[in-house]
């Protein structure tokens, strides 16, 4: 019996089913399994006007009774004036989730035990939605265990399907309640009517046998078309089963067929056929390539049919084309918004789409056919098609309805058909059918993809909601959000709930004898300090230095003790794992914990004593270790410094206390250390930097900054790689099969390849790729007397062939595989900012526990569990780069709204028919496209050896190569394409311009 069974079993169960399973072991013999389910009549309905209920409900261990959950006067509608309870079946959440989260209705839900298991089995993510839901004391959800009630449990009949079983279930439980509920009323002494128990179906034959039952059912269109947002909320059904029934069943087969399952699993296993992640180019949405360990380059998979409905992120199988048919990496920029603009979103007909193929066709054809040359962008790679999908990764996306696929002349509420243009290019057009077209141009939408047919062109979708006018910061904000999937919702009560009672108000105790001083060292007499960017608040990291009498040094990091307030398996620490990381935008911080935490109680401010978790060494000048040493402990730091603070503070003699002394120690062997590193192999590299300045009260930008680096960040930087690596070290001791840490794979030879071709053909450079040693070595020597920012072009560039680091379980690979490339380091974790990732806060549980301090949880005792906190936590890192990136780029456009700038620009990708040019000023990158310097469009001839674009027109003749340094233009441009305010580059000086 599962857990549980054991919990809703008790002294007052009054039966017990048994079922009797038969089956062979392996040696022959049969053996018989009896599973025992205790069946209860005290599980409540949990509606508040129920005195039955409320009268017998069952106690937990210390006598408590969980409050009711269904509203005593649910609402009620134009067919259920006297109110309601709805009970969903499985396939009504799978097809209109987003409806049961809206505010507007969908209150007092009663989730079958039945459903919640079959849409587990069936939709992770929707189970972990309505888990939530359930959670929230605002919609009334309420979980009715049906299979452990006397009067609902159904049991299956022979030859009865699962399906059909559990279709019986849940008009079983919906009788019940109407029938209990109406004796409730007649027990009541008060004058109340029966709401009424509405079974949400959009499975027909469901529907028909509850007519039969004199059940009261209908249809989720039906049901919503009783609501007042009817025209609103009737778009957020499933679109995919509207589309098949009023799809011709004679259309078109636009996609050959997927393999099944067993014949891909078996291709896979055999190596015929290849399993991988299937990516979009940003620059050709009809080019797509799949990164495979048989492999050494990636997979390329040209065009729409080949690519067969999978979209960006997918898990896909690849069958590889013969060598015959492989082909080399386009040089041309293909935008679907260019190549099929003004398309018509009701066409279905297979003329329609062919047009669109054809178009499609012609774009790649000149790419398929053109010479091979002797660079590597022209050597043939190899190609694929999928042949089926594994996993899809469809989420919500957000986008703006093109107006050019909405009919004007369609007025009203009638339903039509307009696609929807991703934020995100990679992503195709999606189909959408709605009734509010008029009111959603303009705007900024999120919508989800239901499904993509083989008859259809592009996938099909239902709208979600609107998230404001396109253009404004509160929708374009939320829209980078939601499209990074950054978990922004406020925190719930019951984590807050689990937050210190005292609140600001909390202090270390004052008396050491207290519980929690036990264990912990009193290092308040350190002279401690932080050193962190202008305005942080949730400062993660404290540092000392002190001279020791032989000589040595004692240097210790002090880290913010997180895991002291955060409990494993409580409320806060689920919601924690579910962000796992702080988000920094531009103008605001997403965050892991609540606030008192981030900014009060962990935050190791000045002038306070506080909790940390501290590293402390012996070094000597040399920046040897002699030895580590770990310990919870108590400081009061010092001072907050910015790095600019500390920096004048360092360089200014005058100043002789010992908190200077002390960071000065800090500054060198902080250099000690990164010349040992650097000497190592440890790689420097680059990635664009900028800081946007923003006025205070409104946070509109008001200037772009490059970001300064001092010796004060490098100095913070070392110590604390050093206090990871060091804590790497001593879990892995602890605990070789389970700890947390985090590695950064070597990347192939192949990811190299065009860049050292790039330099060998335009400077004369060689990139030594052997080792990280190499690389590193071959990236100081990439140097142009003439121009200071090559160098620190070429490293982004190089930044860019990286593999990303990842966090792992140590019991998942074995040791070698532990090495992080860039920092030429043999073990590596996260330790030093437990307050912003979760990854840090599972390592200070561990080293808690390998320094004895505590028990370590059994969660963290497990691989598999761990290794889904590893996936998920890689994904949210991912995820937070990308989001804080977006949100530079949106505010760096806002800060030039408006104002035309000329700056200088370096090309860093060059294309048959434009080219890339990146702004070190700005930290961005433009495309200017051959069609942008003049009309009628000038002819291009892409020399891909030579990595050089001519250009020859009746307005404009130009020669345009890699790493040329040349002058722009900057303005800003709504882009048609997303909607999306972005930076224009013109291009003003290049060698050749006439």
């Amino acid at each position: 019996m599962t857990s549980l069974k054991r919990s809703l079993a008790d002294p007052y169960a009054s039966n017990i089913s048994s079922k009797v399973f038969v089956r062979s072991t392996k040696s022959g013999k049969v053996q018989k399994i009896v599973r025992e389910l205790y069946l209860r009549q005290d599980i409540p309905c949990s509606s508040r006007f129920c005195s039955a209920c409320l009268a017998n409900a069952p106690a937990d261990a210390n006598g408590i009774v969980t409050p009711f959950v269904l509203s005593e006067n649910p609402a009620g509608t134009k067919s259920f004036p006297a109110g309601h309870y709805l009970v969903p079946d499985t396939n009504a959440l799978l097809n209109g989730m987003d409806l049961f989260e809206q505010t507007s209705g969908f209150y007092d839900v009663i989730i079958l035990q039945t459903v919640l298991e079959e849409l587990r089995n069936r939709s992770l993510p929707l189970y972990n939605r309505i888990i939530g839901l359930t959670k929230s004391q605002d919609k009334h959800f309420y979980v009715f265990f049906n299979d452990f009630r006397q009067e609902t449990y159904v049991v299956r009949e022979q030859g009865e399907t699962i399906n059909d079983r559990n279709d019986r279930a849940v008009r079983r439980a919906v009788s019940w309640y109407a029938a209990h509920l109406q004796q409730a009323v007649r027990s009541s002494k008060r004058s109340i009517q029966c709401p009424a128990i509405v079974m949400l179906s959009d499975d027909k034959e469901n529907l028909r046998k509850a007519k039969a039952e004199k059940i009261s059912a209908c249809s989720l269109a039906d049901y919503v078309s009783g609501l007042d947002d009817a025209d609103r909320l009737l778009d957020m059904i499933n679109a995919s089963r509207q589309s098949q029934e009023s799809r011709s069943s004679v259309a078109e087969q636009l996609y050959p067929d997927y393999f099944s399952l067993s014949k891909l699993m078996t291709g896979v296993r055999a190596g015929t056929l290849h399993q991988g992640i299937f990516n979009v180019s940003p620059y050709n949405y009809l080019e797509g390539s799949v990164h495979v360990p048989a492999f050494d380059k990636s997979l390329l998979i040209l065009g729409r049919e080949n690519s067969n409905r999978a979209v960006s992120g997918d898990v896909v199988v690849l069958e590889a084309l013969p060598k015959s048919q492989w082909k080399a990496p386009s040089t041309k920029i293909i935008e679907e918004d260019t190549l099929n603009k003004n398309e018509n979103a009701d066409v279905e007909e297979a003329e329609g789409e062919a047009v669109v193929n054809e178009r499609e066709r012609n774009a790649l054809q000149e790419e398929i056919i053109k010479p091979q040359g002797r660079s590597i962008e022209g050597r043939p790679q190899p190609t694929a098609k999928v042949v089926g999908v594994i996993k899809r990764n469809w989420r919500q996306y957000v986008g703006h309805v093109d107006s050019s696929s909405s009919s004007a002349a369609k007025h009203g509420r009638k339903q039509q058909t307009v696609f929807l243009i991703p934020m995100d290019k990679r992503v195709p057009k999606i189909r959408l059918r709605t009734r509010q077209a008029d009111e959603l141009l303009g705007k900024r939408i999120l919508v989800t993809i239901d499904a993509w047919d083989q008859t259809s062109r592009y996938p099909e979708g239902h709208f979600v909601r609107s998230l404001g006018d396109l253009e404004t910061k509160g929708a374009e904000t939320e829209a980078l959000l939601l499209e990074y999937d950054v978990q922004y919702r406020p925190f719930p009560k019951g984590v807050l709930d689990c937050l210190p009672s005292e609140g600001h108000e909390w202090k270390v105790p004052v008396s050491t004898d207290d519980p929690d001083w036990q264990g912990r060292k009193d290092l308040r007499d350190l002279l401690v300090c932080s050193i962190d960017p202008v305005g942080c608040q949730d400062i993660d990291d404290a540092l000392h230095a002190r001279p020791l009498p032989n000589g040595n040094y004692e240097v210790g990091v002090h880290i913010a003790d997180v895991s002291h307030f955060v409990k494993p398996n409580n409320a806060m620490d689920a919601e924690a794992s579910i962000r796992g990381t702080t988000v920094y935008l531009v103008d605001k911080r997403i965050d892991m914990l609540p606030m008192l935490l981030g900014t009060d109680l962990c935050s190791l401010k000045p002038y306070v004593e506080r909790y940390a978790f501290s590293v402390i060494w012996e070094i000597t000048k040399d920046a040897d270790i002699v030895s580590s040493f770990f310990t919870k402990s108590v400081i009061r730091s010092r001072e907050a410094f910015s790095y600019e603070q500390a920096q004048l503070r360092i360089d200014d003699k005058s100043q002789r206390d010992e908190l200077t002394q002390g960071m000065r120690t800090l500054l060198k062997l902080s250099k000690r250390l990164r010349q040992k590193r650097m000497d190592a192999g440890a790689l420097n590299l680059a990635s664009p930097e900028v800081r946007v300045q923003t006025e205070s009260e409104t946070s509109d930008p008001v200037d772009v900054k490059s970001k300064e680096l001092l010796d004060t960040n490098s100095l913070v930087e070392e110590f604390m790689l050093l206090a990871n690596i060091s804590v790497a070290g001593k879990i892995y001791e602890a605990f070789p099969q389970t700890a947390l840490l985090r590695r950064h794979a070597a990347p192939p030879k192949s990811n190299f390849e065009q860049l050292a071709n790039q330099l060998k053909v335009k400077r004369g450079f060689n990139l030594h790729t052997e080792s990280s040693k190499a690389v590193a070595d071959s990236l100081d020597s990439c140097v142009d007397p003439k121009e200071p920012f090559f160098n620190t072009l070429v490293r982004i560039m190089a930044t860019r062939c990286m593999m990303s680091a990842e966090y792992f379980c140590s019991g998942t690979q074995s040791y070698p595989e532990f090495r992080h490339y860039g920092l030429a380091s043999e073990i590596y974790t996260h330790f030093t900012s437990p307050i912003r990732r979760y990854a840090d806060l599972e390592a200070h549980r561990q080293l808690a526990a390998a320094i004895n301090y505590e028990i370590l949880d059994i969660s963290l005792h497990s691989k598999a569990k761990l290794e889904e906190v590893c996936k998920n936590i890689n994904v949210r890192h991912r995820n937070a780069q990308m989001a804080g990136r977006a949100s530079i780029e949106y505010y760096v456009g806002q800060a030039l709204k408006g104002r035309v700038v000329e700056e200088v620009g370096f090309v860093m990708k060059v294309f048959s028919n434009g080219f890339v040019v990146f702004v070190p000023r700005f930290g961005i990158e433009g495309l200017i496209r051959l069609r942008d310097l003049a009309t009628p469009e000038p002819e291009g001839v892409f020399d891909e050896e030579e990595y050089v674009l001519r250009v020859s027109g009746t307005a404009v003749k130009l020669q345009v190569e890699l790493f040329q340094k040349v002058v722009v233009r900057i303005s800003d441009m709504k882009e048609e394409s997303t909607g999306k305010r972005k930076i224009k580059l013109e291009l003003m000086e290049a060698s050749g311009k006439q």
